[in-house]
This record gives C-alpha cells, structure tokens and sequence, in this order.
C-alpha cells in the first residue's frame, strides 16, 4: 500500500510524528529551535549560530540515526554543500539527500505507529532553505521535492509530512499539488465532497467543530478512557468500579468527581489536558481559511497548532475577540481553566441554564455557516440539544426549512446515526463498517489534506520572489507592477489606505523574502529554525 504526502503548516518539534528529518551540516551544526528534538546529552556548544550534535560521520554519508529513546526518531540529513555546484547541480544534490534520508528511515521498523496511527509519520521541512543555500529558489527546490517525497511514500509505504511555516510557502506548495493528478487516493464521492468544501472555506462561509476524536490522535483520551483513568486516579472500589460502565456518561464522571473531590478532580484534567504535541489532524484544521472553531475538547491544541503557523486564534470565553482574528469557543471549559470544565451530569444540566450564551453561538453558526463536525460521534446532549434549537428555528413558520446545516465527517458507516441527523447534517462517512477504525482516521486525514489543498488562496506566493518560477507570463507582469505600487507603500504610514494596501501585498507575498535573513533567525518556515511563530 502506497502512503500519502501532506502538506501542512506545523512546527515539526511539536508535530507527533514517528520520524523527523533535522538539517546539519559536515560538523553536525543544527538550529538551536532543534535542540528539544535531541537528547540533551548529545547537545553541546549551543550559541546563536547553531548547537553542536556529538556525534560523528562515517565517510561519506549524509544521513546519521540519532540515538534516544523519545517517542520521536531524529534523523540529522546533510544540507549543506561545500563542493561549489552549480544551481541545478546543487538542487539535485540536494534531492539526493532527501532520497537517501527516506530510504535509512524505511530501514528501521516501526510495529506500532504513534497513538494508533495507520502508518508511520516522516515529518521534515523543506531541506535546504536555510544554511543549504536554496531559499532564493524555493519554487523550483518544491517541484522537485514533492514527486521525491510521493516515490518514497509509493516505494516505502509510510505517511510524510512536508512542514512548511510561511504562508508563501504553503500557497506555493499547495500550487503545485493543485497542478499534479493522483496526488489524493480517496473516492470520488469524497473529492467531491473536498471540493465543495473547500469553496466554501475560501469563500469564508465554513465553521468547524473539533471533537475528541481529533486529540485521540495525539494521544489524549476519548471519554471512555477518560473515565476509566479517572477511576484509576480515584482508587474506586472494585464493587463500584465494576458497575461505572452500565452507567450513562455523565453520571459515572459524577460518581468520581465525589470520590476524587474537585480540587483533585480539576488537577487531574489541567495536568491532562495539558499543552503538548498535536496530531496531523489538527495542524491541518488549523491551517484551514476557518475564522471560527468549535470544539467540546479541553486542551489547547488546536490554538497551538494555529499559533505554529502565526494564527492568533482567541479562545472564547476567556479571551475578548479581536477584529479579524480567528477564535475558538470552548462549550466544555478549558484545561488552562480548570474550573471551566463541564463534565459531570449536574454540570451538563447547568450548561443549558448559565452557559446558554456559549451555546448561542454555535446555534449561531448553524445558521449563518456550514459547520464541518470533525472527530465528534454527535452523541454529546449538548450537541443533540442544540441541533433541536436550530431544528425549531428553521422551521418555523414562514422560513425556508429543509435545510441541512452542516457536514459530519464520520469514520465508517452507520446509516442508525445518519438517518437520525439527516434532517440536520449531512453525514459522510470515511469507508464502510468492516474498514478498520484507524484507517478510516487517516482517510479522514487526507481528506482534510485535500480540503485544505483546494481552499488556499492562489496567491500568497504572488510576490515573494524565491517564487518567481512558478508564476506564468500574466502573473509576472501583475507580479511586477504590485512589486511598483509596494515600493510606494510604508509600512509605518498612518494613512489607513497605505494600511490596507500594506496588509493586502503582505497577503500576496511582500517582504517575505525580506523576512527570511541569511541567519535564518525568523518565524518563517526555514530548515535552520522551529520556533514558536508569534501571534
């Protein structure tokens, strides 16, 4: 079976992956941003120009198997040319590289992937933008690397994530795969349903609501686990421990809030729940053009993800929303607020009464959105009592009902559940009853990856000029006369026109080549940094 090539905006130090392609050079620099990667044993000299790795080649290879036990294989990749080639030279050395590092990493077995995934996860940047000397051609390094990065995935059989940090970056990447047939082993009917998300995702008319199918990907429980590790923590009787499971949801979390007490009880979810690595699913929910997100999770990894790639999404209720920004409302509370957390049956109840104003947005949404359901089984009361509402509302007398509000991505088949939703979503699901469950979570998965594809605005790249070879003849010349009016435009202006004209050729790829210095310092996506992105 052949595995698939994403392309995704994510740190690929905080992105769970099986194995992570690093860039070095012969005396085995990395970027300090690298350095959590790596055991802190192997790490020596680290100053602003880059941390020394103790390690050591052997002759001429270019790919060295980083010792360690973390739940990540490093593997450090040679970048940099010292042989003086000329540029395509240079570019093909540099695939070579890339070719080489993915044929050591199918050499090592991998029994389990991470967190249950179908297949194992190669994470890398797009090796050699930084001390590898490619970042003025990075259109022409992208249309070679990707067919490189699909080969090994066809030969090899594992998954791979391009992380790239920049926007001009990811519209560029996106480009080219737009351009590619085949790129997406899915159904039809699902590259249908791909399409016609991810226009109205560019047309701004999708919200998404993340469930804790999506965290299970990176390793947080489901509510059944939940409850079975707050039964561990409780110390339960055996006597009642054996009876928690014929109880409903709510009430079996009610029974070990009393056991535990709150105090401990809310400890247990911030510790938890706590900030960590995101799965592939939500950097790729993050990277959606979505300014509203839902969710019933309490962790923060969705706004992790999206302030990976320089999104500063504001988490509702407990943070204002900014004009323009993307937020996240979080129904259930937030592990960062312990005392937010809905999770008992009493608090449930009281959701309908004190939290009515959380639950108007989404019945909000529903109305003025579609809303694509992700990682939900839509058995939650809440959702079941907010559908309703929004049920009421539009078929009320004089309005136009019928109307379905939103899509449900479901792992397999249960015509049960989508017979009971079908007056309110649309369910698709993933495959057919008997396909395993974490395969349908990596459809899942490359479906998003297509949906994503499909809604990137086309134009990002338009004036970065590492991206000139992309561009046809008529985009040159748009090309160069936005570079003119750019030219006119400063930054610093306190006329609100300049402004908006600034903020329009910053969305098109202005002085993105300007943020990218030889140092390689910046937030952008480069093989020399992973650091956190500003919001």
């Amino acid at each position: 079976m052949s595995g698939h090539v994403f392309v995704v905006g994510a740190d690929l130090v905080r992105l769970s992956c099986d194995d992570v392609l690093v860039p070095t050079d012969r005396s085995l620099r990395v970027a300090p941003g690298w350095c959590p990667l790596l055991p802190a044993s192997l790490v020596s000299g680290v100053v602003d120009d880059g941390a020394c790795v103790d390690l050591r080649w052997s002759g001429d290879e270019r790919v060295l198997q980083v010792p360690g036990d973390g739940e990540r294989q490093v593997w450090l990749v040679d970048t940099v040319d010292g042989r003086g080639r000329d540029e395509e030279q240079h570019l093909e050395w540099l695939l070579d590289g890339a070719r080489a590092a993915l044929a050591a990493v199918a050499r090592r077995e991998v029994p389990r992937p991470a967190h249950g995934r179908a297949r194992r996860l190669v994470g890398l940047p797009a090796l050699g933008t930084g001390w590898g000397g490619a970042a003025g051609r990075r259109g022409a390094l992208l249309q070679r690397l990707l067919p490189v990065l699909r080969d090994a995935a066809l030969q090899h059989g594992f998954d791979v994530a391009l992380v790239l940090r920049g926007p001009s970056d990811l519209a560029a990447a996106q480009r080219v795969r737009r351009g590619e047939e085949g790129s997406w082993d899915l159904p039809p009917q699902l590259c249908a349903l791909a399409r016609q998300l991810g226009d109205r995702a560019r047309r701004g008319q999708l919200a998404v609501f993340v469930g804790a199918g999506v965290s299970a990907a990176a390793g947080l429980p489901t509510w059944e686990r939940l409850v079975d590790e707050l039964a561990d923590a409780s110390g339960l009787a055996a006597g009642l421990r054996d009876g928690l499971s014929a109880l409903p949801p709510q009430d079996a979390a009610a029974l070990l809030a009393r056991e535990l007490g709150r105090e401990r009880l809310e400890s247990f979810v911030a510790e938890r729940f706590g900030p960590g690595s995101y799965a592939l699913a939500h950097a790729l929910i993050a990277d959606l053009p979505v300014q509203e997100f839902v969710t019933t999770n309490y962790d923060p990894l969705v706004e992790q993800a999206a302030g990976d790639i320089g999104r500063d999404v504001r988490v509702l209720p407990f943070q204002e929303a900014a004009p323009g920004s993307p937020w996240l409302l979080k129904l259930h509370g937030d592990a960062a607020h312990p005392e937010s957390v809905v999770l008992t049956r009493e608090e449930y109840l009281q959701f309908g009464d004190t939290r009515a104003a959380l639950a108007g947005v989404l019945h909000s949404l529903l109305l003025t959105r579609h809303v694509l359901f992700v990682g939900t089984s839509m058995l939650d009361d809440d959702l079941v009592r907010i559908a309703h509402q929004v049920r009421s509302a539009v078929q009320a007398p004089g309005s136009a009902g019928g109307r379905r509000n939103g899509t449900v991505l479901a792992l397999r088949e249960d015509p049960a559940r989508a017979r009971l939703w079908e007056r309110d979503v649309e369910t698709v699901a993933m495959g057919p009853a008997d396909l395993r469950a974490a395969e349908a979570a990596r459809r899942l998965e490359v479906l998003l990856d297509l949906i994503g594809c499909l809604s990137t605005p086309p134009t990002g790249y338009l004036l970065d000029p590492a991206y000139r070879g992309l561009l046809d003849e008529e985009e040159c010349a748009l090309a160069d006369a936005l570079t003119r009016a750019a030219a006119a435009v400063r930054e610093d202006s306190a006329s609100a026109a300049a402004q908006e004209v600034a903020a329009l050729l910053r969305r098109l790829g202005s002085g993105s080549s300007a943020a990218r210095p030889a140092d390689g310092s910046t937030e952008v996506e480069d093989d020399r940094v992973q650091e956190q992105r500003p919001g």
